[in-house]
């Protein structure tokens, strides 16, 4: 599917990143003032296709793209920045994302993943979590997304041999 995102919103991949046991991967972003963790995601460069971006920005975050995609939300799903960080983030070119979202099954051992290795850290931390926790674990203006996020890709959080 071609991108066309509004151009109020910054095009982003999301990834719900699985391991064996169904449990979801977290990262705590080292940016944040406050406990929240989030999926990783990030920026589609202009021209690549969502799938690419998505597995570019899995290696970019947390050192490793070991990982099969298989599921993708059909529509982009959109959130909005809250006041406080209007104009602060992108260079203020945008007033939130619109994201294309992948289910991905990690096929590496955990010794694999090591977001503060990477060049450009995001994560301060990771780890497993249930699907059920990870829209508490965000912080509320990302919310909206999650839950929408946990509702389509649900099936998947099952143990996989």
């Amino acid at each position: 599917m071609p991108l066309k995102p509004n151009i109020l919103y910054r095009p982003c991949a999301g990834i719900m990143l699985f391991n064996k046991q169904g449990q979801v991967l977290v990262g705590r972003r080292l940016d944040s003032y406050q406990n929240a963790w989030q999926l990783p995601q990030g920026g589609i460069d202009k021209g690549e296709e969502p799938k690419v971006a998505a597995l570019r920005e899995l290696k970019e975050e947390i050192g490793t793209c070991n990982a099969e995609i298989i599921g993708e939300i059909k529509n982009w799903l959109n959130y909005d920045l809250p006041p406080e960080l209007l104009g602060k983030l992108w260079n203020g070119r945008f007033r939130g994302q619109t994201q294309k979202w992948f289910a991905m099954r990690f096929m590496g051992n955990n010794n694999e993943i090591n977001p503060t290795a990477v060049a450009n850290p995001e994560f301060s931390a990771w780890k497993w979590a249930n699907i059920n926790k990870i829209e508490k674990m965000a912080v509320p203006f990302k919310r909206i997304v999650y839950q929408r996020v946990v509702t389509e890709f649900s099936r998947f959080a099952k143990v996989h041999e």
